[in-house]
């Protein structure tokens, strides 16, 4: 888990993404256990009696809108912003709110903001655009994180459990070195795309034996929690 002071003056979090719901809530958990001194650790989850509030994230406001659950979610601390490249399921090509864009601003300096910089949950798709001009614009610290296993244990929202016992990783990564005035967003994109391991390269097929002694590693990580 990441040291408590580092995590103290960031105020930007890109992650990939695997599911609406559970991926927030993993890092809504981890934040305030580091908060309160644990270090890989978040059991005996005292500590959300007294959260950090003013933790934000980036959501598409149809997703925040289609059912009651994705409503209490939103009221907690969502950032909904219309998608350009897609909506209800079918591709669009319409231009950015700038009310959009100053949400993120107002919340970058009230707290820290958690962004899924592809804006989808289908792994090595591209990086949007707009996650770049919102870091050269506001010019924050930018933390990566990777996450895995939120796939295989729930369902596409992150509220139904489809399979147990699957290990759940968090990596919270050094920030990015970012010169705001001379990089471009091209530049900037490339950056995000490997810090949060999306690009192409890393793609890996594996074969039964390799995956055997993968699974059998994570096996070893899963003790852990036993």
């Amino acid at each position: 888990m990441v040291d408590i002071d580092v995590l103290m003056i960031y105020n930007l979090f890109i992650s990939n993404h695997q599911t609406y719901f559970a991926d927030v809530a993993a890092m809504f958990h981890v934040f305030n256990a580091s908060l309160k001194g644990r270090v890989d650790n978040i059991k005996n989850i005292g500590y959300i009696w007294n959260p950090k509030l003013n933790i934000y994230f980036v959501a598409a406001g149809e997703t925040m809108r289609a059912g009651l659950l994705p409503k209490i979610f939103a009221y907690a601390g969502s950032v909904s912003i219309d998608r350009t490249w897609r909506n209800e399921g079918k591709n669009v090509n319409r231009q950015v709110k700038m009310s959009d864009v100053s949400n993120i601003g107002k919340a970058l300096n009230d707290g820290w903001v958690i962004t899924f910089p592809q804006g989808t949950t289908t792994p090595f798709k591209p990086i949007r655009r707009g996650t770049a001009h919102i870091i050269k614009k506001h010019k924050p610290i930018v933390i990566p994180i990777v996450i895995d296993g939120f796939r295989r244990s729930f369902d596409k929202k992150g509220l139904i459990i489809k399979k147990r016992n699957v290990l759940q990783s968090m990596v919270i990564k050094e920030p990015l070195d970012i010169d705001y005035e001379n990089e471009d967003i091209a530049d900037i994109v490339k950056k995000i795309e490997f810090s949060i391991e999306q690009h192409k390269s890393f793609l890996k097929v594996l074969t039964p034996a390799e995956y055997a002694k993968q699974e059998e590693e994570l096996n070893k990580k899963r003790e852990f929690w036993s």
